[in-house]
């Protein structure tokens, strides 16, 4: 079972939200037991040529181990930096990096896709 779906109202917020600095995704990842690391890992490879172009990177790549909270069991986490959402959906609607996509959707049985905002301790609610 395939549990890969995009949520189209979220990528209408990410394709309008007012930031124009650089943003951090979060990438939980769950592979298909049979070859999805190894297609994972040749997603990396080919798509790092279209992500360098838009000024990703990667900021932390983990194996998850312990689950001291939660249910759900990830075989990767993953920390990528965009200069921008501009940035990161020229990425994605490049047609040569849809080509190589193909082997993200051979690879993962799940995987969770969350844009975040830097922001300070300082910014949290108090109340």
């Amino acid at each position: 079972m395939n549990m890969i779906k995009s949520n189209p109202e979220q990528f209408k917020k990410l394709d309008t939200n007012p930031n124009e600095g650089p943003f951090v995704m979060l990438n939980l990842l769950k592979f298909k037991a049979q070859g999805g690391a190894a297609a994972y890992s040749r997603y990396l490879n080919e798509a790092s040529v279209f992500a360098d172009k838009v000024g990703s990177k990667i900021l932390y790549l983990g194996k998850p181990y312990e689950l001291l909270n939660g249910s759900e069991i990830w075989d990767l986490v993953m920390l990528v930096q965009y200069p921008s959402r501009k940035a990161f959906l020229q990425l994605i609607n490049n047609p040569e990096y849809i080509k190589v996509h193909k082997f993200r959707e051979e690879a993962c049985e799940r995987a969770v896709l969350y844009a975040t905002d830097p922001m300070k301790f300082k910014d949290l609610p108090r109340k």
